[in-house]
């Protein structure tokens, strides 16, 4: 073989490694961020998977909310009508959460089957419903139906 081309089958195969390389780098840290979202009946189900980092959302439960007197840990539940989850969170939550309003939480869930939260967003607005939230209600109960208090909601 000539020397101009093994020079050039050598740059090629440099090339086609670093594009392997980068490549398999770029899908890990896809793979990594992911956040898939579940409804509290798939994670009361089990479909969620314990110690991996999901947002789950659903309706803040009515007279659900408890908070510490000497920190900023919250503790509240969530249902989307076909399941309920309590989720802990310590920080500010929205100037927009309350009960019987929909949220979106960033977090993990525990073996408990609760759910630990980094990051809470509450609704923006009088008439939004997260697109996930909705979509999980809309699959439990009929379109448009309100829910004043959990079915299940512990007394």
């Amino acid at each position: 073989m000539k020397a101009v081309r093994k020079q050039r089958l050598m740059l090629l195969l440099f090339i086609a490694c670093g594009v392997a390389i980068a490549s398999g780098l770029a899908l890990t840290a896809l793979q990594e961020n992911i956040n898939l979202y579940f409804s509290p009946a798939q994670m009361q189900a089990g479909e969620a998977p314990a110690g991996s980092r999901i947002r789950g959302g659903g309706l803040v439960v009515p007279g659900s909310v408890k908070r510490a007197d000497d920190s900023l840990k919250v503790s509240f539940q969530i249902t989307d009508g076909g399941g309920i989850v309590t989720v802990h969170f310590d920080g500010i939550l929205p100037d927009l959460f309350r009960e019987g309003q929909g949220i979106v939480a960033t977090g993990k869930l525990d073996e408990k089957g609760e759910f630990h939260a980094d990051e809470v967003l509450a609704k923006h607005d009088e008439n939004y419903m997260p697109p996930e939230v909705q979509d999980a209600i809309d699959k439990v109960h009929k379109p448009g139906k309100t829910y004043e208090s959990a079915p299940d909601a512990e007394k």
